[in-house]
């Protein structure tokens, strides 16, 4: 028994490229990041990981849920992104990041940012629309029963 066909994904968040780009960033973090010696950078080093992983955490976590949420879904996976982007200058600081990591994980993180926002925004819109949709039938319903009283008369 195949619970998914070869062609499709059977989570609907495996299809935004966005996931794509957060799990990307996570695998390229992991690979980049120079081991940590002491105990702060551990925790530095934890701590950027654990952010890192949030940002694909909260989308697949938002996309099982409606238009609304998963909009608060994408906002926490930018605050992640916003946190990753503090952690960069800090690992960059203490020797973490060589200056040419640092600007490629800012890149990431810029585009990352880029990208959330145009599916937030696109979330909106189409959650306007609906709004815009449920208005308009909720009118010509108003309007059908006003025409009903007035024809019972």
């Amino acid at each position: 028994m195949e619970t998914q066909d070869k062609t499709g994904c059977f989570f609907r968040f495996e299809e935004l490229r966005i996931y794509a780009k957060a799990v990307a960033y996570s695998q390229w973090l992991l690979q980049s990041l120079h081991q940590p010696v002491s105990e702060a950078q551990k925790n530095l080093f934890n701590s950027f990981c654990h952010s890192s992983y949030d940002i694909s955490l909260n989308i697949a976590e938002g996309s099982s849920r409606n238009k609304s949420q998963f909009e608060h879904y994408l906002k926490i996976s930018k605050t992640a992104i916003r946190e990753c982007y503090v952690y960069t200058s800090v690992a960059a600081g203490i020797g973490l990041f060589s200056e040419e990591e640092a600007t490629q994980s800012s890149e990431y993180l810029m585009e990352m940012t880029r990208m959330l926002g145009a599916l937030i925004i696109s979330l909106q819109r189409g959650r306007r629309t609906s709004d815009d949709e449920r208005e308009a039938v909720a009118s010509d319903d108003a309007i059908d029963a006003i025409d009903s009283i007035e024809t019972d008369f």
